[in-house]
């Protein structure tokens, strides 16, 4: 894996509020975030350096080995971070700009739809247009927004309008000579022609156990005082994506407060993980029953002798 060397005490950066491109504001955004801030499962990170060498390895793969002359369109480079909520895919796209030197431009397509009602498809344009004299990389964020597929049986102007957007979308990407990034929870909404024109489909998983220590270590602040040990944290919150572990340490630390405690116990962050798991199998659909979590039996014995726990349902 690779991991997070941000302080766990510096504030996270805000999401920036995207803005209508114009031609005094092409909205660019300076990467917020490097390599070495992600934490990520190893089979993510391989998959992750291969695109980077793809990049930073082009005058050799193109112009010295040949692929200039049997693969001209792959200059035009895309690619797709895909997986489930809150495991780094916005975080990653702006590490690889910056692996690679070039400013962002992010596009909420949902706004510009929005406010820009039949004038999708110019906006899209310009968007494009400005990027390239910046040489600045596009940003898809919720991209199935965009991607998705084309409309077959056409019944009113919106579906008209729909198809458009994606057809000058496609031959935008065929044009474009920079990098195009596309992150997604829902790669199973994009259209086909969308998929053969990405170079590169990164899945990005739910961390894992090494993944989950890095990620506990990075959301409990040195000052938090805490009686846990972080090995212990991370087994009993398999399937919790580092978004969720960041909000559990702050429901413990919120309850721990209101309660007076002076320091944050097991129990407070248990409790913590069992709610963030139950509001996501609530979301999911799924009836679940909330136990106590450990990686195995020697974990469990382990736990309960140390901090007294019985296991409960609700």
């Amino acid at each position: 894996m690779v991991s997070f060397k941000r302080s766990a005490t510096e504030p996270p950066v805000p999401a920036s509020t995207p803005k209508v491109v114009t031609d005094e504001d092409p909205r660019l955004i300076t990467p917020a975030f490097t390599l070495d801030d992600l934490t990520l499962p190893a089979v993510t990170k391989g998959a992750l350096q291969d695109f980077l060498a793809h990049r930073q390895h082009e005058d050799l793969i193109f112009n010295q080995w040949g692929l200039a002359t049997t693969h001209k369109r792959q200059r035009q480079t895309a690619i797709n971070l895909y997986g489930l909520p809150g495991t780094g895919k916005t975080m990653a796209a702006h590490a690889i700009a910056h692996a690679i030197g070039k400013q962002l431009v992010i596009v909420n397509y949902a706004e510009l739809e929005s406010k820009y009602v039949g004038e999708t498809s110019k906006n899209i344009t310009k968007l494009f247009e400005q990027a390239r004299q910046h040489g600045a990389i596009i940003l898809f964020d919720e991209a199935d927004a965009v991607l998705s597929r084309r409309v077959t049986d056409m019944s009113s102007a919106t579906d008209v309008s729909v198809n458009q957007t994606r057809s000058v979308l496609l031959t935008l990407m065929n044009d474009y000579d920079g990098l195009i990034i596309f992150t997604t929870n829902f790669i199973e909404n994009y259209d086909p022609a969308f998929m053969r024109r990405i170079l590169s489909h990164i899945n990005f998983i739910l961390p894992d156990q090494a993944c989950r220590i890095v990620l506990w270590k990075q959301y409990i602040p040195t000052n938090l005082p805490h009686s846990v040990d972080m090995e212990e944290l991370a087994s009993i919150s398999d399937g919790l994506s580092g978004s969720d572990i960041s909000n559990c340490v702050m429901k413990a630390a919120l309850q721990a407060a209101r309660r007076g405690e002076q320091e944050i116990g097991f129990a407070l962050f248990q409790t913590a993980i069992n709610e963030v798991i139950a509001s996501k199998s609530a979301n999911a659909g799924r009836k679940m029953v909330i136990t106590t979590r450990e990686a195995n039996e020697e974990t469990a014995k382990r736990l309960s002798q140390k901090y007294d726990i019985k296991e409960t349902e609700s």
